[in-house]
């Protein structure tokens, strides 16, 4: 299974990534700053060692002999002259009564014949304090830099981004069917700008090459009404005719069946378009109980499969009489159509719900498509392919909902009249 693909809102994202940036660099930078802190602290701790060193040195060549304050400064003379070192060590502090740690630099030097032994130690624990006193105090404050700065870029990105994010709430609310432009929201950013530039042309050229499609499939129906009138006309004469052999007459009469399927699809695609454009605004309550009766009694005189009806109590629904006759003949000429072994049909009003189910042997194999446009599941029938097409554009104009299901054995069709939520209101 493919991993989900999720998806983060474009200010999050930006502050997300400044957010992990920045502790990127405040924590390699406070490493940075504690090594260098405590190389400058140890530097000025051995300066001071050097420098007192130094002192004690002069005072010895100058005959004056410093005497020693242990741990701080030891004197001693000695045998033999060594190589100079530097080292940390622990030494009891009397004053503190604890172990406490040194830095300390001892020197061998020869001074007026004399052989010297110079320690001098400096307490480093207090170094350790102001090291660790720097640190926290440099953390604190960049974390309140951080925390006002990412704030702030985030109230400079709202801004800034602002017109963008109308611009695109704009772009969702965008209907073919509305006359009124786009209206966008400028921006002093060029791209934002040059953006709403495109999206104000191709919002424009679409909405002209839609009104031109429709005109054309409007002007294409009308036209072709009455020439394929004007055909079937011609042949039934030719059928009538005393001149008429019996392979003529079979030809004429597929012809006059392929004419009367392209006068079918010409009438329902003409349906489709002007549901499309939503030229059907007249609505009045309209009993589908007995509207149903109505055309299962005009099927059962002509079908040889038997319809059964059963209802619980009346179904109301305010639609147009016309789409509404469509909509229940479509759903059960469709059941009668593609019923199989001539078992009959069972239709069902209960509540706000008609269903309609035929036998099948075998359920629909893509049934995400059966409303769609042309979509047959075999050639096996000689359908348009839009009877269903027709029958969910009338449910969606009208809030409706339509379900398909294939339950023991049989298609279930089944429609929902309840008035979605915005009618209730």
């Amino acid at each position: 299974m493919a991993k989900k693909n999720i998806k983060i809102p474009l200010l999050r994202k930006a502050s997300k990534s400044y957010l992990w940036a920045s502790m990127l660099l405040m924590v390699l930078s406070t490493i940075a700053l504690f090594f260098y802190v405590r190389w400058l602290l140890k530097q000025e701790v051995e300066e001071e060692l050097f420098s007192a060193e130094a002192r004690i040195e002069s005072a010895i060549k100058a005959g004056q002999h410093p005497g020693s304050l242990s741990p701080i400064i030891e004197v001693n003379e000695v045998d033999e002259l060594k190589t100079a070192f530097t080292k940390d060590t622990v030494i009891y502090d009397p004053s503190q009564d604890e172990m406490e740690l040194f830095r300390e630099f001892s020197t061998y030097k020869n001074i007026n014949n004399k052989s010297y032994k110079i320690s001098v130690r400096v307490l480093v624990v207090e170094t350790n304090q102001i090291l660790w006193a720097i640190i926290l105090s440099y953390i604190f404050i960049i974390f309140l830099v951080f925390v006002f700065q990412f704030y702030l870029n985030k109230s400079n990105n709202k801004k800034i981004w602002n017109p963008f994010f109308y611009n695109l709430e704009q772009m969702k609310k965008f209907s073919l069917l509305s006359k009124e432009p786009i209206q966008l929201l400028d921006s002093e950013i060029l791209e934002f700008s040059e953006l709403n530039k495109e999206i104000a042309l191709l919002s424009g050229k679409v909405r002209d090459d839609y009104e031109n499609l429709k005109q054309y499939t409007e002007d294409v129906s009308h036209e072709l009404q009455t020439p394929l009138a004007i055909i079937q006309a011609k042949i039934e004469n030719i059928i009538n005719g005393p001149s008429v052999s019996e392979v003529q007459f079979n030809q004429l009469a597929s012809i006059q069946k392929d004419i009367q399927r392209l006068t079918q699809l010409n009438k329902r695609l003409a349906l489709l378009t002007k549901l499309e454009n939503h030229q059907y605004t007249h609505r009045e309550n309209i009993d589908i109980t007995d509207l149903t009766a109505q055309i299962i009694a005009n099927f059962n005189e002509i079908s040889t499969i038997s319809l059964t009806f059963e209802k619980t109590n009346n179904i109301i629904a305010k639609m147009d009489p016309y789409l509404a006759e469509i909509l229940c003949n479509n759903i059960i000429s469709n059941a009668i159509k593609h019923s199989t072994h001539k078992k009959p049909i069972n239709i069902e009003a209960r509540n706000t719900l008609l269903s309609v189910s035929n036998f099948g042997l075998m359920p629909i194999a893509n049934p995400q498509q059966l409303f769609t446009r042309f979509y047959r599941e075999t050639n096996e029938f000689k359908s348009t392919g839009l009877g269903l097409a027709i029958v969910k554009k009338i449910c969606d104009l009208y809030g409706y909902n339509i379900s398909y299901n294939y339950i023991k054995d049989h298609h279930c069709f089944l429609i929902d009249f309840a008035p979605p939520e915005a009618a209730r209101k």
